[in-house]
């Protein structure tokens, strides 16, 4: 393993599947909570790592959603994004595609401008200070109603020059991605990409509705994807990027082991999978943590782990020619 911890090292990559606010580490937290007079149920950072033991999405999202409420003026979500930088840094991260939940901050009184500003100043400084360039996608929280939707996105006009796509995410569970079909019609009407999470709890049916309603350009986690042939082999042939996030899987409990992870069967699929870290601060790791531990426990060969790297560039919201560029960089490690 020692050997595949240098080659995932090495190997320049792009993030497709990550929540900024899931990158809230307990000890910016309390940073924040300090600087911002609001009080938190946690006198320790020990604490709060204790209460990330989670049985489903729903229990991890109860927490996800208490912690937010540090967020309070631009500054605070510029330096909750450059914490992140800092991490693509220190897992050789060249990329990024980063969602927001504007829904989770406006309905707190926090003013879209606020969010949209503080993040997307900190990623323009990511680029031009380290090279690093991005995406910003925003999500809609399903477990709202379409309405709310409708409004996110009127707010979101006046900064659709910072935006790339919107996103899905929230509990899955009974909220199918059908509901949603009229505002992201909307928003593709406007430009922006659509990607949303399906198939990490909800059926398979979930990720079909993606497709077909909702006409996205990735599916964000599709695991249950593999539980019907047909999907796996329409994946397969339409090259449908899935941007899969393992260690969020266990912590959740849509796997039960690593060892058993679809990844694997995704490759020898012939699916377009890519690895991602999701909410790294609350599920054990970041990207390169995602790498080594999965390349572990399902035994990952060195072409695996080249081949979730490539993918990474391929499904990215790029321009062809820097998809390629990228490309020819993972080549050229390779050959040294």
């Amino acid at each position: 393993m020692a050997n595949q911890s240098e080659l995932i090292a090495r190997l320049p990559k792009a993030e497709l599947h990550l929540h900024i606010e899931g990158s809230l580490e307990p000890e910016l937290m309390f940073e924040l909570a300090e600087r911002n007079q609001v009080e938190i149920p946690y006198n320790t950072v020990e604490e709060i790592r204790s209460a990330y033991a989670f049985s489903n999405l729903q229990e991890f999202l109860d927490i996800y959603y208490q912690g937010m409420a540090v967020l309070l003026v631009r500054q605070d979500y510029y330096d909750l994004t450059w914490a992140y930088i800092e991490r693509c840094r220190s897992n050789n991260i060249v990329h990024c595609e980063i969602f927001f939940d504007p829904q989770a901050h406006t309905d707190r009184g926090i003013k879209f401008e606020c969010i949209v500003q503080g993040i997307a100043s900190a990623l323009a400084d990511a680029l031009e200070k380290h090279a690093i360039s991005s995406r910003l996608i925003m999500c809609f929280l399903r477990h709202l109603d379409e309405q709310s939707a409708f409004e996110t996105l009127e707010h979101a006009q006046p900064y659709l020059h910072l935006l790339h796509g919107v996103g899905l995410d929230s509990s899955e569970q009974g909220h199918p991605p059908g509901d949603f079909a009229r505002v992201f019609s909307a928003a593709r009407a406007l430009g922006l990409k659509a990607v949303a999470h399906a198939g990490e709890e909800g059926p398979p049916e979930y990720v079909y509705e993606a497709l077909d309603k909702l006409k996205v350009d990735r599916i964000d986690h599709g695991n249950r994807a593999m539980e019907d042939g047909k999907l796996v082999a329409r994946l397969a042939k339409e090259q449908m990027p899935l941007t899969v996030c393992p260690l969020s899987n266990f912590a959740l409990k849509v796997v039960d082991d690593l060892a058993r992870h679809p990844i694997p069967q995704m490759l020898n699929e012939g699916l377009l999978a890519t690895l991602n870290s999701d909410d790294p601060a609350y599920f054990g790791g970041y990207l390169n943590e995602n790498f080594m531990r999965l390349a572990r426990h399902a035994e990952l060969s060195d072409l695996d782990i080249i081949t979730l790297v490539k993918n990474s560039f391929k499904a990215a919201f790029l321009p062809s020619e820097d998809i390629q560029a990228r490309l020819a960089d993972v080549d050229r490690l390779i050959g040294d």
